[in-house]
Protein backbone atom coordinates (compact mmCIF):
# COMPACT_ATOMS: atom_id res chain seq x y z
CA UNK A 1 0.00 0.00 0.00
CA UNK A 2 3.08 2.33 0.82
CA UNK A 3 4.60 1.58 -2.15
CA UNK A 4 1.18 2.30 -4.31
CA UNK A 5 0.96 5.36 -2.35
CA UNK A 6 4.06 6.29 -3.50
CA UNK A 7 3.54 6.03 -6.99
CA UNK A 8 0.03 7.69 -7.07
CA UNK A 9 1.95 10.85 -5.64
CA UNK A 10 4.83 11.20 -7.97
CA UNK A 11 2.47 10.61 -11.02
CA UNK A 12 -0.07 13.11 -10.07
CA UNK A 13 3.20 15.48 -9.45
CA UNK A 14 4.11 15.24 -13.23
CA UNK A 15 0.58 15.81 -13.99
CA UNK A 16 0.92 19.11 -11.76
CA UNK A 17 3.85 20.10 -13.06
CA UNK A 18 3.14 19.74 -16.78
CA UNK A 19 0.05 22.19 -15.76
CA UNK A 20 2.67 24.47 -14.07
CA UNK A 21 5.37 24.57 -16.59
CA UNK A 22 2.66 25.13 -19.40
CA UNK A 23 2.48 28.44 -18.14
CA UNK A 24 -1.41 28.93 -19.59
CA UNK A 25 -4.30 27.69 -16.82
CA UNK A 26 -7.60 29.12 -15.10
CA UNK A 27 -8.39 29.43 -11.87
CA UNK A 28 -12.25 28.25 -10.70
CA UNK A 29 -13.45 29.68 -7.48
CA UNK A 30 -15.40 26.70 -5.46
CA UNK A 31 -18.22 27.60 -3.16
CA UNK A 32 -15.91 28.32 -0.14
CA UNK A 33 -13.91 30.64 -2.19
CA UNK A 34 -10.75 28.38 -2.42
CA UNK A 35 -9.25 27.73 -5.92
CA UNK A 36 -9.29 25.12 -8.67
CA UNK A 37 -7.09 24.57 -11.37
CA UNK A 38 -6.72 21.92 -13.95
CA UNK A 39 -3.41 21.07 -11.95
CA UNK A 40 -6.47 19.99 -8.76
CA UNK A 41 -8.19 18.22 -10.97
CA UNK A 42 -6.05 16.18 -13.11
CA UNK A 43 -3.98 15.03 -9.71
CA UNK A 44 -7.22 13.76 -8.24
CA UNK A 45 -8.32 11.42 -10.90
CA UNK A 46 -4.47 10.08 -11.06
CA UNK A 47 -4.70 9.47 -7.61
CA UNK A 48 -8.16 8.26 -7.39
CA UNK A 49 -7.58 5.54 -9.77
CA UNK A 50 -4.26 4.19 -8.06
CA UNK A 51 -5.66 3.98 -5.01
CA UNK A 52 -8.79 2.00 -6.11
CA UNK A 53 -6.90 -0.54 -6.66
CA UNK A 54 -6.11 -1.60 -2.71
CA UNK A 55 -10.20 -1.41 -2.96
CA UNK A 56 -9.78 0.67 0.57
CA UNK A 57 -12.62 3.81 0.05
CA UNK A 58 -10.57 6.85 -1.31
CA UNK A 59 -11.58 10.54 0.31
CA UNK A 60 -10.09 13.40 -1.30
CA UNK A 61 -10.46 16.93 -1.41
CA UNK A 62 -12.18 16.93 -4.58
CA UNK A 63 -14.35 13.92 -3.98
CA UNK A 64 -15.67 14.50 -0.42
CA UNK A 65 -19.54 14.43 -0.25
CA UNK A 66 -20.02 11.49 0.84
CA UNK A 67 -21.98 11.13 4.00
CA UNK A 68 -20.92 11.08 7.64
CA UNK A 69 -22.82 7.58 8.14
CA UNK A 70 -21.26 5.90 5.41
CA UNK A 71 -17.60 6.86 6.13
CA UNK A 72 -17.78 6.60 9.81
CA UNK A 73 -18.29 3.05 9.13
CA UNK A 74 -14.76 2.44 7.30
CA UNK A 75 -11.91 0.60 9.28
CA UNK A 76 -9.53 1.77 6.88
CA UNK A 77 -9.94 5.16 4.03
CA UNK A 78 -7.19 6.72 1.74
CA UNK A 79 -7.57 10.43 2.95
CA UNK A 80 -5.89 12.66 -0.20
CA UNK A 81 -4.91 16.19 -0.58
CA UNK A 82 -4.43 16.22 -4.43
CA UNK A 83 -2.81 19.44 -4.63
CA UNK A 84 -1.84 21.26 -0.87
CA UNK A 85 -1.22 24.63 -1.72
CA UNK A 86 -3.12 25.72 -4.77
CA UNK A 87 -2.40 29.94 -3.82
CA UNK A 88 1.39 28.92 -4.01
CA UNK A 89 0.69 27.05 -7.01
CA UNK A 90 -0.85 29.88 -8.79
CA UNK A 91 1.62 32.61 -7.29
CA UNK A 92 4.38 30.16 -8.86
CA UNK A 93 6.39 30.04 -5.63
CA UNK A 94 7.22 25.73 -6.05
CA UNK A 95 5.90 25.85 -2.32
CA UNK A 96 2.78 23.00 -2.85
CA UNK A 97 2.79 19.53 -2.03
CA UNK A 98 0.82 16.14 -2.90
CA UNK A 99 -0.73 14.72 0.00
CA UNK A 100 -1.72 10.90 0.52
CA UNK A 101 -2.59 9.51 3.98
CA UNK A 102 -3.92 6.06 5.13
CA UNK A 103 -6.02 6.47 8.38
CA UNK A 104 -7.85 3.69 10.80
CA UNK A 105 -9.40 5.07 13.96
CA UNK A 106 -9.19 8.39 13.16
CA UNK A 107 -5.23 8.26 13.54
CA UNK A 108 -2.97 8.58 10.34
CA UNK A 109 -1.19 4.79 9.97
CA UNK A 110 1.27 6.20 7.03
CA UNK A 111 1.69 9.40 4.64
CA UNK A 112 3.27 10.58 1.31
CA UNK A 113 4.17 13.84 0.87
CA UNK A 114 5.71 14.93 -2.41
CA UNK A 115 6.78 18.33 -3.45
CA UNK A 116 6.91 18.39 -7.13
CA UNK A 117 8.80 21.62 -8.02
CA UNK A 118 11.20 20.94 -5.56
CA UNK A 119 12.12 17.40 -6.62
CA UNK A 120 11.41 16.37 -3.10
CA UNK A 121 9.79 13.20 -1.20
CA UNK A 122 8.95 12.39 1.94
CA UNK A 123 6.76 9.29 3.44
CA UNK A 124 6.58 7.50 6.84
CA UNK A 125 6.64 3.72 6.98
CA UNK A 126 4.51 0.51 8.75
CA UNK A 127 7.75 0.81 11.16
CA UNK A 128 7.53 4.08 12.22
CA UNK A 129 10.20 5.70 10.54
CA UNK A 130 10.05 8.61 8.15
CA UNK A 131 12.22 9.33 4.79
CA UNK A 132 13.10 12.17 2.44
CA UNK A 133 14.47 11.76 -0.78
CA UNK A 134 15.49 14.40 -3.46
CA UNK A 135 15.21 13.08 -7.04
CA UNK A 136 16.65 10.16 -7.39
CA UNK A 137 19.22 10.53 -4.98
CA UNK A 138 18.97 7.30 -2.32
CA UNK A 139 16.65 8.23 0.22
CA UNK A 140 17.73 9.19 3.77
CA UNK A 141 15.84 8.62 6.77
CA UNK A 142 14.76 11.88 8.46
CA UNK A 143 14.66 12.26 12.40
CA UNK A 144 14.04 15.92 14.83
CA UNK A 145 17.30 16.71 16.99
CA UNK A 146 16.97 16.86 20.73
CA UNK A 147 14.71 19.39 21.74
CA UNK A 148 16.45 22.83 22.96
CA UNK A 149 15.06 24.65 26.01
CA UNK A 150 13.95 27.80 23.91
CA UNK A 151 12.32 27.66 20.80
CA UNK A 152 14.95 29.54 18.26
CA UNK A 153 12.99 28.78 15.33
CA UNK A 154 9.25 28.85 14.22
CA UNK A 155 7.87 28.06 10.58
CA UNK A 156 4.41 29.46 9.80
CA UNK A 157 1.93 29.70 6.76
CA UNK A 158 2.88 31.83 4.10
CA UNK A 159 -0.90 32.76 3.14
CA UNK A 160 -2.58 32.43 6.64
CA UNK A 161 -0.76 34.39 8.67
CA UNK A 162 -3.56 35.08 11.12
CA UNK A 163 -3.69 37.86 14.05
CA UNK A 164 -3.52 34.65 16.81
CA UNK A 165 -0.38 33.17 14.95
CA UNK A 166 1.56 36.29 15.30
CA UNK A 167 0.41 36.57 18.93
CA UNK A 168 1.48 33.40 19.91
CA UNK A 169 4.98 33.90 18.07
CA UNK A 170 5.44 36.57 20.45
CA UNK A 171 5.59 34.39 23.17
CA UNK A 172 9.43 33.51 21.88
CA UNK A 173 11.22 37.06 21.49
CA UNK A 174 14.38 36.60 19.11
CA UNK A 175 13.30 33.63 17.74
CA UNK A 176 13.54 33.19 13.96
CA UNK A 177 10.21 33.00 11.49
CA UNK A 178 10.44 31.42 8.23
CA UNK A 179 6.94 31.22 5.96
CA UNK A 180 6.30 29.00 3.91
CA UNK A 181 3.44 27.40 1.60
CA UNK A 182 1.49 23.73 2.02
CA UNK A 183 2.52 20.86 4.58
CA UNK A 184 5.98 22.19 3.92
CA UNK A 185 5.66 23.49 7.20
CA UNK A 186 5.40 20.00 8.58
CA UNK A 187 8.15 18.59 6.85
CA UNK A 188 10.21 21.43 8.62
CA UNK A 189 9.70 20.68 12.05
CA UNK A 190 9.92 16.89 11.36
CA UNK A 191 13.70 17.44 9.97
CA UNK A 192 14.66 19.17 12.69
CA UNK A 193 15.14 22.28 11.05
CA UNK A 194 12.01 24.15 13.15
CA UNK A 195 11.59 23.96 16.61
CA UNK A 196 7.17 24.50 16.22
CA UNK A 197 4.46 25.14 13.61
CA UNK A 198 1.48 27.21 15.02
CA UNK A 199 -1.82 27.53 13.20
CA UNK A 200 -4.01 29.11 14.38
CA UNK A 201 -6.82 29.76 11.32
CA UNK A 202 -8.70 27.10 9.52
CA UNK A 203 -7.84 23.67 7.82
CA UNK A 204 -9.12 21.16 6.60
CA UNK A 205 -8.37 16.78 7.72
CA UNK A 206 -6.90 16.45 4.37
CA UNK A 207 -4.08 19.21 4.75
CA UNK A 208 -2.82 17.96 8.00
CA UNK A 209 -2.93 14.14 7.39
CA UNK A 210 0.10 12.83 5.55
CA UNK A 211 2.25 15.46 7.10
CA UNK A 212 1.02 14.03 10.77
CA UNK A 213 1.69 10.86 9.81
CA UNK A 214 5.51 11.54 9.17
CA UNK A 215 5.75 14.64 11.42
CA UNK A 216 4.72 11.49 14.42
CA UNK A 217 7.59 9.25 12.95
CA UNK A 218 10.22 11.90 13.88
CA UNK A 219 8.68 12.18 17.53
CA UNK A 220 6.84 15.44 16.64
CA UNK A 221 3.12 16.21 18.57
CA UNK A 222 0.38 17.75 16.11
CA UNK A 223 -1.72 18.97 18.59
CA UNK A 224 -4.92 20.65 19.61
CA UNK A 225 -3.87 23.87 20.85
CA UNK A 226 -6.66 24.41 23.59
CA UNK A 227 -6.66 20.57 24.55
CA UNK A 228 -3.00 19.30 23.71
CA UNK A 229 -4.97 15.81 22.56
CA UNK A 230 -3.54 14.83 18.51
CA UNK A 231 -5.64 15.85 16.06
CA UNK A 232 -8.16 13.44 15.17
CA UNK A 233 -9.78 12.29 11.53
CA UNK A 234 -12.81 11.16 9.82
CA UNK A 235 -14.35 13.49 12.11
CA UNK A 236 -18.37 15.03 11.02
CA UNK A 237 -17.13 18.23 10.30
CA UNK A 238 -13.53 17.86 8.51
CA UNK A 239 -12.74 21.47 9.80
CA UNK A 240 -9.49 20.82 11.78
CA UNK A 241 -9.05 22.89 14.93
CA UNK A 242 -6.29 25.35 15.55
CA UNK A 243 -2.99 22.90 16.39
CA UNK A 244 0.76 23.08 17.05
CA UNK A 245 2.91 20.69 15.62
CA UNK A 246 6.46 20.63 18.26
CA UNK A 247 8.85 18.19 19.16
Amino acid sequence: MLFIAKEAALEAGTAIMQVYESMNFSVEYKKDNSPLTAADKAAHEIIKKKLATTSIPVLSEEDKMIPYEERRQWDYFWLVDPLDGTKEFIKRTKEFTVNIALIRNQQPVFGVVQAPALGLLYWSDFEGKAWKQLNNDPAEEIHTHPTRRRVRYIVASKSHLTPETEEYIKQFPGASLQTIGSSLKFMLVAEGKADCYPRFGPTMEWDTAAAHAIARSCDCRVVDASLNEELKYNKENFLNPSFLVVR
